[in-house]
């Protein structure tokens, strides 16, 4: 009976998550079943990256269900065409994306950046103690955003590599590359 009541909390908290997948979430939104669920690594929790910078930057977790396929049943998705059409599609290939990079570049510390006025870098990695972002974009064309060039100003990247479902590596201005997902695999992927 505990086990069962356990299950369909568990279960709730998962699809509410589906529902949150790619937001900021803040510490009082947190409940144990949270904790649980990061625990077990159905979701991530990306921190935030913080520079001392006189902008007011984003203090609260981004939440991510880990594996796009449990993220696509709960939010009811059956086919390929549904989640094209689907409003979380972006945040399902981002959290996707996540995955994948997390998984394949080598990195030290990983968070997330983001301002109150708006800028944002999906992924900020350590490594070799300089700072790279990743930026991940589902278009055939990426392009540097605002929100990149802010980034590089103000938190002093070494490099920034747009990831995208193309399958051209690019470059798109110094130290800025677009990436196609595919070449994670390969050595190098992203630098």
């Amino acid at each position: 009976m505990v086990i069962g009541r356990l299950r369909l909390a568990l279960f709730g908290a998962v699809r509410m998550m589906a529902a949150e997948h790619d937001h900021e979430k803040s510490r009082r939104d947190f409940s144990i079943s949270w904790y649980l669920l990061t625990d077990a690594q159905v979701v991530r929790q990306l921190q935030p990256y913080h520079a001392n910078l006189k902008k007011r930057q984003v203090k609260s977790p981004k939440v991510y269900v880990r594996d796009s396929g449990i993220l696509h049943e709960l939010l009811g998705i059956g086919s390929e065409k549904s989640l094209f059409e689907h409003p979380k599609v972006g945040a399902s290939w981002e959290g996707f994306v996540v995955e994948q990079v997390l998984a394949t570049v080598p990195h030290e510390r990983a968070w997330f950046w983001s301002t109150h006025q708006g800028a944002e870098v999906d992924l900020v990695l350590e490594r070799d103690a300089q700072i790279h972002g990743i930026e991940i974009k589902r278009t055939d064309a990426p392009k540097i955003t605002p929100s990149i060039r802010t980034a590089i100003a103000d938190l002093g990247l070494a490099s920034v590599a747009i990831v995208y479902p193309g399958e051209k590596r690019y470059s798109l201005a110094e130290h800025v590359e677009a990436v196609p997902l595919s070449a994670l695999a390969s050595t190098h992927a992203i630098e």
